[in-house]
C-alpha cells in the first residue's frame, strides 16, 4: 500500500502535519493515555507514529475497509499491543468510556448529516470522562468566493505535487458529490451538541482542518 500512501500524501497538502499536530495536541493536554482508538485507520501510517511517540499504549484500529485494516496489519504485523475491527465510526460497540483518546483522520466527510452526527455521539461514548477526541475533516469555506479561491489553490497543490490534469479533475470533482463538507463553525457545533464540553479548532490550511474536544 505503499502507492496509496504517496497518492494520499499528493491529494492532502501538509498531511505529515496533521499527524504531528495531533501527536503534540495529546501531549499538551496532560493526560496519560492507556488505551487508544484510531477510527478510520487507513493503512495505518497514523497509528504507526503514535504507537512511536506513546509507547505502552493499547491501540485500537478501526476500519470499514478490508483492504485499509489489512494493510494496517500487515505494517504492524508483530505489534501486540494493537488489536484490528472491521466498521465504520458509527457501527463500533465498545463500551461507554472504553478510551483514554479517540482519532478520526480524514474518514467522517464521506458521511451524511445525519451519520456525521452518530459518528461523533458514538466517538464521544467512548471515551471515558477527559479523554480527548481529535479528527481533521475536508471543510467547506464560508462563502462561494471562498470556496472558488481555496479549490484552485487545492489543484496547484496537486498538479504541483505531480498528478495528472485528468486525476486533479477527478478528485476535485468529488467536492459536494462523494464527500459533504462543513464549515469550520458546524464542525465546532455539532462537537458541543454531542456532549463534548470543549471544542476547539486544532488547525486548519486548504480545505482540510482538524478539532478537539474533551469529554465533561
Amino acid at each position: 500500500m505503499d502507492d496509496y500512501d504517496r497518492e494520499i500524501g499528493a491529494m492532502l497538502p501538509l498531511l505529515d502535519m496533521f499527524y504531528r499536530a495531533t501527536l503534540n495536541l495529546v501531549r499538551a493536554t496532560g493526560i496519560t493515555p492507556t488505551r487508544w482508538l484510531d477510527t478510520g485507520c487507513g493503512t495505518g501510517t497514523f497509528a504507526t507514529l503514535a504507537r512511536q511517540a506513546f509507547p505502552g499504549v493499547a491501540f485500537t484500529l478501526a476500519d470499514p475497509s478490508p483492504t485499509m485494516l489489512q494493510a494496517s496489519q500487515a505494517k504492524m504485523a508483530d505489534a501486540e499491543d494493537v488489536s484490528f475491527v472491521s466498521g465504520g465510526t458509527g457501527d463500533l460497540t465498545f463500551p461507554d468510556d472504553s478510551f483514554d483518546v479517540v482519532t478520526a483522520i480524514q474518514c467522517h466527510h464521506y458521511l451524511d448529516e445525519a451519520g456525521r452526527d452518530l459518528a461523533a455521539r458514538n466517538c464521544h461514548r467512548m471515551l471515558r470522562p477527559g479523554g480527548v477526541y481529535v479528527t481533521f475533516e475536508n471543510i467547506r469555506p464560508l462563502t462561494k468566493q471562498g470556496t472558488q479561491v481555496v479549490l484552485r489553490m487545492w489543484q496547484e497543490f496537486q498538479t504541483g505535487a505531480g498528478r495528472t490534469t485528468a486525476q486533479v479533475a477527478q478528485h476535485i470533482s468529488r467536492f459536494d458529490t462523494a464527500y459533504h463538507p462543513i464549515t469550520i463553525p458546524q464542525h465546532l457545533e455539532l462537537l458541543h451538541q454531542v456532549g463534548f464540553d470543549v471544542a476547539e479548532v486544532l488547525w486548519a490550511s486548504y480545505m482540510q482542518a482538524g478539532f478537539w474536544a474533551v469529554k465533561r
